[in-house]
């Protein structure tokens, strides 16, 4: 490896071959549509740029899954919007709702939340990271993009082999025995 280049950590890494492998799904489904569209090197490199900034919130396995969904519902080229939209639905495909459901599961949870009946955890520990409050109020038009984009985070970390669990529904009723030495060091420190 030449110094001073960066490794790619493996979540990097399947993305860049998710791109490559939609590219060359596309070229083999539809091959001369795609020269038409794609026909120089400059031109495809550009539209990998494009695509993978526009496809960067998904997970590898969704780009996957959408492009398989794409190929086999399209009689031509598809566009970067049928694919983003592809991905959105893919979602399903490996058992996590799309971001859209999720915001709307969060919104429709009830306190104590760690107890409500999640889809995935996932769904609430991006609502807890955003908010209880601007996941519930009516007038934040931002709440959506806010949540997308860690609810997006969270499931590339997931597929990255991050564990989420709901916390111990127990744990928050039990209380903490008072510490009285601690609490009359601190009377004298304090002159009460």
């Amino acid at each position: 490896m030449p110094p001073g280049q960066k490794t790619l950590n493996s979540e990097r890494q399947r993305f860049i071959e998710a791109i490559d492998n939609l590219f060359l799904k596309l070229e083999l489904s539809y091959h001369y549509q795609f020269y038409k569209v794609f026909g120089t090197d400059h031109k495809l490199n550009e539209a990998k740029k494009l695509w993978a900034k526009s496809l960067k919130k998904y997970p590898a396995e969704s780009i996957n899954a959408a492009i398989e969904t794409v190929i086999e519902a399209n009689d031509y080229l598809p566009t970067l919007t049928e694919i983003i939209k592809a991905c959105s639905v893919s979602m399903d495909s490996i058992n996590i709702p799309s971001p859209h459901e999720a915001f709307i599961e969060a919104q429709k949870s009830s306190p104590p939340r760690y107890s409500y009946s999640w889809t995935h955890p996932i769904i609430y520990w991006a609502a807890r990271e955003v908010g209880w409050e601007l996941i519930n109020s009516p007038n934040n038009n931002n709440t959506f993009h806010a949540f997308s984009k860690i609810y997006l985070r969270l499931v590339k970390e997931s597929q990255s082999g991050k564990k989420f669990d709901l916390p111990d529904k127990n744990a928050s009723n039990q209380l903490q025995p008072l510490d009285l030495k601690l609490l009359e060091s601190l009377r004298k420190k304090h002159g009460l």
